[in-house]
This record gives structure tokens, sequence and C-alpha cells, in this order.
């Protein structure tokens, strides 16, 4: 990310730019961030304060999979947008006119800087693997079907209370990271989902039976 810099800081910015503070992050929505600390000098002779920039710092995030070229394209606008700051230009707005006419001049070169670039349906870079879920399945006397993924310190006694309840018919122990659990919550208790019979008997299908 330095060696990047330095290069487009001599090819696009006369090599005017101190090389600031240069991070990586995981933000979900933004591939890339500037940002600065300010201070506020008071001018006596003109009764006004003077504003000084310090602590300039690029992020970009590395939550996406994205090439190389990418990165590159959202280096360079981070830098367009440390420029106009470190310059002291006054720009109409965030990504006003100068913003605007500084990134069309080095998408005019090759680049594709854009004002906002959408990440849907852009893959994660390594995305962390699901966790492995402890599912009670049940069938009540009723019909209805029930999914609940459980906290593991809780399963013996949710065991033999099910066991014991005469509405529950049947019920069993799976494993499971299937995507479909991830957003359940562990439970302590005997509740559950109510699914359809065609869910429930999908779910169990693809599930791996353990016995508490």
């Amino acid at each position: 990310m330095e060696q990047q810099f330095h290069q487009f800081n001599q090819e696009y910015f006369d090599g005017g730019l101190p090389l600031p503070i240069l991070k990586t992050g995981r933000s979900k929505t933004r591939l890339g961030q500037f940002a600065c600390k300010r201070s506020f000098q008071p001018r006596a002779f003109l009764m006004r304060k003077k504003v000084k920039f310090y602590d300039f710092t690029i992020t970009l995030s590395n939550y996406y999979d994205l090439s190389e070229r990418q990165f590159q394209n959202v280096l360079l606008h981070e830098m367009i947008h440390y420029s106009i700051t470190y310059t002291g230009l006054k720009d109409t707005s965030s990504h006003g006119i100068i913003f605007r006419g500084m990134a069309d001049a080095l998408n005019k070169k090759g680049w594709n800087i854009r004002v906002t670039t959408s990440t849907k349906g852009v893959k994660v870079a390594n995305p962390k693997p699901n966790r492995e879920c402890l599912v009670l399945a049940i069938e009540m006397t009723n019909g209805n079907r029930l999914l609940s993924v459980v906290n593991p310190k809780a399963a013996s006694l949710l065991d033999r209370q099910a066991s014991r309840i005469g509405v529950i018919r049947n019920y069993g122990w799976y494993k499971s990271s299937d995507d479909y659990f991830q957003s359940f919550p562990q439970v302590r208790s005997l509740k559950g989902r109510r699914v359809s019979l065609d869910e429930y008997e999908e779910k169990i299908s693809l599930m791996q039976q353990v016995f508490i």
C-alpha cells in the first residue's frame, strides 16, 4: 500500500503529498476512507482562527475480495480527498466540482474512480466459517414442527425435559453449520421456531444426528 501511494503521488500529485498513516480495516460499508484531525489556532491580528490539519489517514477495507486494480482505484479516490484537504482547496461538497474534476482527469488516463461504489454482490474475502450449531428438532402431538439452536451447556437438561413432556411426540438432536441456523439465537429452554413439514424434513435430512 505504501509503495502504491508513493508511485501515485509521483505520477499524479507531483510528489506533493507527505506519506499519511496508511491502514487496512474490515468495513462492510466503505471501501476506503480519508480522515484527519484539526486544530484551531487563533490569529489575533485578524481576529480569526486558522485551521491546522494533521494526522492524515487513509484506510482501505479488505473485507471484500477486490482485484488489485479495484484497490488502486479506491486508493486514488482517497488520495484525491487527501490532496484537496492538504492543499487547502475548498470544494463545493465532499465529492464536489474539484473532486470530480480530479477524478475525471485520472479516469481519462485509464482509471475508474467513482463517487460511490456498490458492494452488492461483491464476494467477501476470507469469510469466517459458520459456527456449528446444536439443533433440537421437535415434533409435537398437534402436528407442529419446531427447530431451535440450543446452548450446548443446556442440552442435557433440555433433553430430560423433552422426554417427559407429553405434547412432544418425538424429538432429536443434530449438528449443523448451515447458513439457515446462523441467525437463530442459542436457547436454554424448550422453545423453537415453527416451520413447515417440508422445511422440517429438508433440514433433518441435511443434518448429522447426535445423541445427548
